[in-house]
């Protein structure tokens, strides 16, 4: 076990420090390249790693998850569009308004469970993609060109590349970190637990729809903020952000990298984002190819990446 954690931690801790030093990296090389793809990766680690909390420690399997990507980027967006430029407005209002559409997703979802949560969420976050795509005047199907990016009265200038990226990795830190203090909480074990044993925790006492739609709303919350970014890093938000096919996305980083890990969203959004642009470059039917090598790493690597390296530890 202890070779395990350690194993564990030193990816971690080698994940933080390239991530911390990649922009001395791109200075020094001149690949400005790579500060685009990890600041876009950065972002879905934050979406994957919200995801996760559901997910990998509250046995939530969310659908739908990539709305509150949409929600977040659009309450920018339309904010934007109306001469609203201050980010001290346009985030809390993203953050508000995710929470919000969680807590009625959440309300209802939990009623049920397994396939039937699943399709709930699902067909909820189809419903925003389909109001979004019906918003003539912020786009429609064509989506909303952003002309400027949040405003922190000068505090942080979101057009410098360098600047903006720090930001992102904040928010990805400040949110794993979050969810760490979540997870090793009274509160965080109530929700483990509810996954491992939902009857034997409501007969101790605890309200399991309670404890789950918090965890929920909080977890829609960060997928939020992960929206603002998203939305500010393109300059540019559409309803394709909140189609079930992200969703998938967000679920493939989350089991590849490895469920109910802190980093193993992070490390699975690098390798999915990272491969997607590789072979790309190859070949328009990369999904072809990253198929099969996704599946080899789900099928053998039980646990994910981090599973994985779990096992060679042990070794």
């Amino acid at each position: 076990m202890t070779a395990s954690l350690n194993a564990r931690n030193v990816v971690a801790g080698l994940l933080v420090a390239g991530l911390l030093l990649l922009p001395l990296y791109t200075s020094l090389s001149g690949n400005v390249f790579a500060l685009t793809l990890f600041t876009r990766i950065v972002i879905f680690a934050l979406a994957a790693a919200s995801l996760n909390l559901i997910m990998g420690y509250g046995g939530m399997m969310s659908f739908g998850h990539a709305a509150y990507l949409g929600i977040g980027g659009y309450a920018v967006g339309i904010l934007a569009a109306e001469g609203i430029g201050s980010g001290f407005v346009q985030w809390p209002v993203a953050l508000v308004a995710s929470a919000l559409f969680a807590l009625v997703v959440g309300a209802l979802s939990l009623r049920t469970r397994g396939v039937y949560f699943i399709m709930i969420t699902l067909a909820f976050a189809q419903m925003a993609y389909y109001v979004a795509a019906g918003l003539a005047r912020y786009g429609g199907d064509d989506g909303l060109t952003i002309y400027s990016r949040s405003d922190f009265l000068g505090l942080i200038n979101l057009s410098n590349r360098v600047q903006f990226y720090y930001l992102c990795l904040g928010c990805l830190l400040g949110g794993i970190y979050l969810i760490w203090r979540i997870v090793n909480s009274r509160f965080g074990m109530v929700v483990q637990g509810l996954r491992s044993n939902e009857q034997r925790m409501q007969a101790i006492g605890f309200p399991a729809t309670r404890y789950r739609l918090v965890c929920f709303v909080i977890s829609g919350t960060l997928c939020g903020l992960a929206g603002a970014l998203l939305a500010n890093n393109t300059d540019f938000i559409s309803p394709a952000v909140m189609y079930w096919t992200r969703s998938g996305d967000l679920m493939v980083m989350v089991i590849l990298g490895g469920m109910g890990s802190l980093f193993g969203p992070v490390l699975g959004a690098i390798v999915y984002l990272a491969l997607e642009e590789f072979l790309s470059q190859f070949t328009e039917y990369w999904a072809l190819i990253l198929g099969p090598l996704l599946l080899i790493i789900v099928l053998f690597g039980r646990g994910g990446i981090f599973g994985l390296l779990g096992r060679l530890g042990r070794g």
